[in-house]
């Protein structure tokens, strides 16, 4: 089995969050402003330097010198009290250096557009569902000749979408423990992270790392 890709959304239909495993074609990066900060590194828009600033000069809003967190405890244990300097990039908030990998194809669709047509999939087909079935059935998954989609929904109305190949058995229960492990500990309780914000994105370095961890851990994955 192949896993190809993750998005999660948020409860305004907007995409917080995006990593990718086994794709061969990759999307565009988003254009300006297409897309929140912190979704993904991957995907984000080039940032303009002006003024003689360099790509390690531009940080994320989130950044902080001496902001950090105990996962255990889920306590700041340190404050920025370095107003006035440059700041440096905090290993909370941002993804760490995606590894070389073989180059990839690009499907010449920005990623912005290609999170849009996904999520429009999900709620066509949901509502769809709802009006043939009745409100207590779920969409759970679909499968067409290239891939299949696995959706898990939240209470709180966060969707995590996942793209696999189109023979893999049924993901939900992946999708449901990324949820209970992953993003309870390092996204919801995150001081750092502005959850339904409309700002920004939940990447940081350890809710992703342990996202990959996941998956590669399943006995599934190739």
């Amino acid at each position: 089995m192949t896993i190809y890709s993750l998005y999660i959304y948020d409860r305004h239909c907007i995409c917080v969050y995006y990593q990718d495993w086994h794709r061969s074609r990759r999307p565009k990066p988003a254009v300006e402003g297409g897309i929140l900060p912190a979704v993904s590194q991957a995907v984000s828009p080039a940032p303009h330097l002006t003024n003689g600033s360099t790509a390690g000069s531009v940080y994320s809003a989130f950044s902080s010198p001496r902001n950090t967190l105990s996962s255990s405890s889920g306590v700041v244990v340190a404050v920025n009290d370095m107003l006035g300097q440059a700041p440096a990039p905090s290993p909370l908030l941002q993804a760490p250096p995606s590894p070389i990998t073989a180059p990839t194809t690009s499907t010449g669709l920005a990623f912005d557009e290609e999170a849009k047509l996904v999520y429009g999939v999900v709620l066509s087909l949901r509502n769809m569902i709802k009006k043939l079935s009745g409100r207590d059935e779920q969409f759970v998954n679909y499968r067409t000749s290239a891939y299949k989609l696995h959706v898990y929904e939240t209470v709180s109305g966060y969707k995590f979408v996942m793209l696999s190949d189109p023979g893999a058995e049924s993901l939900r229960f992946v999708l449901r423990q990324m949820y209970v492990g992953p993003f309870l500990e390092y996204v919801v309780r995150n001081p750092l992270v502005q959850m339904d914000s409309r700002e920004y994105g939940i990447d940081n370095e350890y809710f992703r790392a342990s996202i990959d961890r996941m998956v590669r851990g399943l006995s599934v994955f190739p």
